[in-house]
């Protein structure tokens, strides 16, 4: 490993499956002052982001890196993202600019970015990768890493795991996760949250001992993975544009039969109308839907509800102090399984007849 450049400014990679907590992490994470100076990169897939509206606008520097996922199509944009900022604090644009946090997709495995970071030449040159971090729910673990290689390669490559939902497991499922988790990466450092303590320690309490990511602290596997990187970034950069200057679709690292739908709806519900179409979903087809999240505009409230929910289980809704943004509309994101939108849609315009508008997935 070279030695780190001092006036680098370090990047804190959030990483996490589906539904494990991430963004609600990364919020409290931001919530302290020690974080101040702090621009957050998100990365979201699917024509319509919801992750960037989530995030409390603690940082006024959040960057939505969209259309695609960090390890298939975006990883041009991040480094774009990372030049951008460092030329705007050389203009005096950002007043404070200490630390950079990328969170990635649920789906995304971190080592096409972890590569990025570390091999860009500028990035390289101005940024310090300075810790991986993922998030684990206590009670999916084995599932996650049982079914889908991103959650393993995640919890491989990180330097902190943070097993969440633990006031929601047993002792014994959280026990379990943990024995799986250091089975996984030795050398990681766990931590527990549970609601009201998600963050006990602070930022201090997480990032404390992260000062330059190494890959050789990791299991053979975590260098054979950023051997691939090398390899598929080399690729990349190849066959960007063929002998005719077309762009060459890139290709694409997850299961093809995952796919990402959005719903949009212009017509609020009736939150009894719209729980009973997403129980009928979640008791049908839960094992193929991994992930729904979204903004739901109830008729008769003035500010969003969100909803999250995997598989069959729906996590309790919260509500926003405000709209994030302009739209009034419903906005539903399903990361799925072998199950078209069409049934999506059916299940909605069952109760109360609501029709979803067109969007394109």
């Amino acid at each position: 490993m070279s030695p780190p450049n001092p006036t680098a400014i370090p990047v804190t990679l959030l990483t996490g499956f589906l539904g494990s907590g991430k963004t609600t992490l990364l919020n409290a994470l931001l919530r302290d002052p020690a974080m101040a100076g702090c621009a957050v990169l998100i990365n979201e897939v699917g024509e319509v982001g919801l992750d960037h509206l989530l995030v409390e606008k603690v940082s006024e520097e959040i960057v939505l890196l969209e259309s695609g996922c960090l390890c298939c199509t975006v990883r041009g944009d991040l480094s774009r993202s990372l030049k951008d900022l460092f030329m705007r604090r050389l203009r005096r644009e950002i007043k404070q600019l200490d630390r950079v946090v990328i969170e990635t997709t649920g789906l995304a495995d971190p080592g096409p970015v972890i590569y990025t970071l570390m091999h860009d030449f500028f990035v390289a040159e101005r940024y310090r990768l300075d810790g991986v971090v993922s998030t684990v729910d206590a009670r999916h673990v084995h599932w996650q890493l049982g079914q889908h290689e991103e959650a393993v390669r995640q919890v491989a490559m990180a330097d902190r795991v943070v097993l969440t939902k633990c006031d929601l497991a047993s002792e014994d499922e959280v026990e379990a996760a943990e024995e799986k988790v250091h089975a996984l990466n030795p050398a990681a450092r766990v931590l527990k949250s549970r609601l009201g303590d998600l963050l006990a320690g602070g930022p201090a309490g997480l990032l404390e001992g992260m000062s330059l990511y190494d890959p050789a602290t990791k299991t053979a596997d975590v260098a054979r993975w950023l051997n691939e990187a090398a390899a598929d970034e080399q690729e990349r950069l190849q066959r960007r544009r063929n002998v005719f200057g077309q762009a060459v679709p890139p290709t694409l690292r997850h299961d093809e039969r995952v796919r990402t739908h959005v719903l949009r709806f212009n017509r609020p519900f009736r939150w009894v109308e719209f729980t009973t179409a997403l129980e009928l979903l979640q008791r049908g087809v839960g094992e193929r839907i991994m992930r729904i999240k979204g903004l739901v505009n109830v008729e008769g409230e003035d500010t969003p509800r969100v909803i999250h929910a995997v598989q069959h289980e729906r996590y309790p809704e919260s509500a926003l102090p405000a709209w994030p943004d302009a739209d009034r509309s419903t906005r539903l994101v399903f990361i799925v399984r072998d199950l078209p939108r069409e049934s999506l849609e059916r299940a909605f315009a069952a109760f109360g007849d609501y029709q979803a508008e067109p969007v394109g997935d």
